[in-house]
C-alpha cells in the first residue's frame, strides 16, 4: 500500500548524499553564510538561583563572533542536569528568548537526564522580509540577495550551528547524542541545520510541513507557491522560481532527510495539522527507508498503513509519531522524541 502511495507522487530519484544536498542549498535554503573568523562565549552562570528545584544549573551565554570582520552577538540559555556525568541534549531553535520559552517544558527534559541549549531565532535574524536586521544586515549591507544567497532558515540553521560550536566545549555534554530540533518553520530549520552538520546526531522536525519534512508533490494544506508568496524570504530566491509547478521540480523534500542519513531522522505529526499534511511527512520517512538500510542501517520500520492517533515508530534509525491535536509543539511531542533517543542509547 505505502510503496504504491510514494509511486503515485512521482518523485525525483535518489541522487548522491552530496548532489542532494548541494541542490537543497542552491534551489531551497541557499548556502549557509561563511564560519566565522572568530567565536567567543561569554556565560552568565547561576542565570536562575535553584533553577528547576535545584536539580539544573542555567546559564544565559553570549555568542560574541566576527562575521565579514564585523562584530555579531546573540543570546542562548543552558540548562544543565547538576547529575554528574555526560548529558545528551537538544539543541532547541525556539520562538521565545527566556529559559522557560514557549513550547519548552524545561524541567521534564532536565528530569529525563537532558540538558537544552535553546535560542530564539528573532536574536539572530527578524522573521520578515527585512534583510537588513541582525546578521543579515552583515551578509547583506543593502539588504538584497543573490539567487542562492541564504534565505532567513540558513541563516538561523548558521546560528544553531554556533551553539553546537559551544556544546563541544562543555565537558558535561554526550555529542553522540546532540540532538537538533525545533517546532513549525523552526522544524525545517532543525532538518536544514542536521543536513549541513554531522556534529548532530538526531534531528528532530516537530510539524515542519511544507518545505520541511512534507512531501512536495501530492501535498494537501500548505503548497509551495503559498509557502513562497508568504513567506518567501525564508528561503533563497531561486525557490521562488520552482514554486508555480511543483510536479517539474528536480527535487522534493526526500532529498533533505535523506542526506541525514545514516544518523537518527525523528519527525512528529498531529492528526489535526492538515496544514502541515501529516501523511506527507510519513511517506517522507517511508520514502527514505531506503537510503538507511543501503547504509547498513535499519531504515524506517512500520505497518504497510497509514499511520493512526497514537502510533510511534522507534524501532528504525528513521522515527515517527502521530498524536492527537493542532500545530503545537506538545509535552506529549517531547516526551515521544526523548522516548526514540533514549531506545537508541542502550
Amino acid at each position: 500500500m505505502l510503496k504504491e502511495m510514494i509511486k503515485e507522487r512521482n518523485l525525483p530519484e535518489f541522487k548522491s548524499k552530496e548532489k542532494m544536498l548541494e541542490i537543497m542549498k542552491s534551489e531551497v535554503y541557499g548556502y549557509l553564510p561563511p564560519a566565522p573568523e572568530s567565536v567567543e562565549f561569554i556565560e552568565t552562570d547561576a542565570f536562575i538561583p535553584n533553577y528547576c528545584a535545584g536539580k539544573a544549573i542555567s546559564k544565559k551565554v553570549d555568542a560574541k563572533l566576527t562575521v565579514k570582520g564585523q562584530e555579531f552577538t546573540f543570546p542562548f540559555f543552558v540548562a544543565i542536569p547538576k547529575k554528574e556525568g555526560k548529558h545528551p541534549f537538544f539543541v532547541f531553535i525556539g520562538f521565545g528568548s527566556e529559559i522557560n520559552a514557549r513550547y519548552l517544558p524545561v524541567e521534564e527534559i532536565i528530569d529525563n537526564g537532558f540538558a537544552v541549549l535553546h535560542f530564539q531565532y528573532g536574536d539572530v535574524t527578524r522573521d520578515n522580509d527585512d534583510f537588513t536586521n541582525g546578521l543579515a544586515g552583515i551578509l547583506y549591507p543593502d539588504g538584497k540577495r543573490g539567487k542562492s544567497d541564504a534565505g532567513k532558515i540558513a541563516i538561523w540553521a548558521w546560528a544553531a550551528q554556533r551553539i553546537m560550536d559551544y556544546a563541544q566545549t562543555q565537558d558535561c555534554l554526550d555529542l553522540d547524542f546532540a540532538t537538533v530540533c525545533g517546532h513549525s518553520r523552526l522544524g525545517k530549520t532543525a532538518l536544514f541545520t542536521a543536513a549541513t552538520d554531522e556534529r548532530f546526531k538526531f534531528a528532530y522536525s516537530n510539524d515542519s510541513g511544507c518545505s520541511g519534512a512534507a512531501l512536495s508533490r501530492g501535498k494537501v494544506g500548505e503548497q509551495v507557491e503559498r509557502i513562497c508568496n508568504v513567506y518567501g524570504y525564508w528561503f533563497c530566491e531561486n525557490y521562488v522560481a520552482h514554486s508555480k509547478d511543483v510536479e517539474s521540480m528536480p527535487f522534493d523534500q526526500h532529498y533533505l532527510t535523506a542526506v541525514i542519513a545514516p544518523r537518527y531522522l525523528y519527525v512528529a505529526s498531529a492528526s489535526e495539522d492538515q496544514w502541515a499534511d501529516p501523511v506527507s511527512e510519513f511517506l517522507n520517512c517511508v520514502t527514505i527507508s531506503e537510503i538507511y538500510e543501503s547504509h547498513g542501517k535499519k531504515g524506517f520500520i512500520c505497518e504497510d498503513r497509514l499511520p493512526e492517533i497514537g502510533d510511534e515508530y522507534h524501532e528504525g534509525t528513521v522515527g515517527y509519531h502521530l498524536r492527537s491535536g493542532t500545530h503545537y509543539f506538545s509535552r506529549e511531542d517531547w516526551q515521544k522524541a526523548i522516548k526514540f533517543i533514549k531506545s537508541k542509547m542502550n
